[in-house]
């Protein structure tokens, strides 16, 4: 089963949605803000995306910006800030199986589904 963590405010969110839809695939939508991920949770994830944990923080979010950004955060806190603040996370996360995407642009949500 294809999983997305999904937030409707964001438009790049929406459009890796209604490329899953478009192209027919089943999957299920998790709308992390909603129901925010547990530490286990996201440490699943950022396994599956085989990436350091910062790379899956917006760096651009104001809350970044005034509460972290000038901290040297080990990873363990970087999952703690996210999971806290799950605002934090980049979005859409696409989780197929294994494996896991960033689905920035669109078309990397495709690279796991082949």
């Amino acid at each position: 089963m294809i999983t997305i963590y999904h937030n409707p405010r964001c438009q790049k969110s929406r459009l890796g949605v209604k490329a899953l839809e478009e192209n027919g695939y089943d999957f299920e939508i998790i709308k992390y803000l909603d129901n925010p991920l547990t530490v286990q949770k996201l440490e699943q994830i950022i396994q599956k995306l085989g990436l350091p944990p910062i790379k899956l923080v917006r760096q651009n979010e104001a809350l970044w910006k005034s509460n972290f950004k000038a901290k040297t955060l080990s990873d363990t806190e970087l999952i703690q800030a996210m999971v806290e603040h799950p605002k934090l996370i980049e979005r859409p996360i696409v989780v197929y199986g294994n494996k896991a995407v960033i689905g920035r642009p669109t078309e990397e949500i495709f690279k796991i589904l082949d």
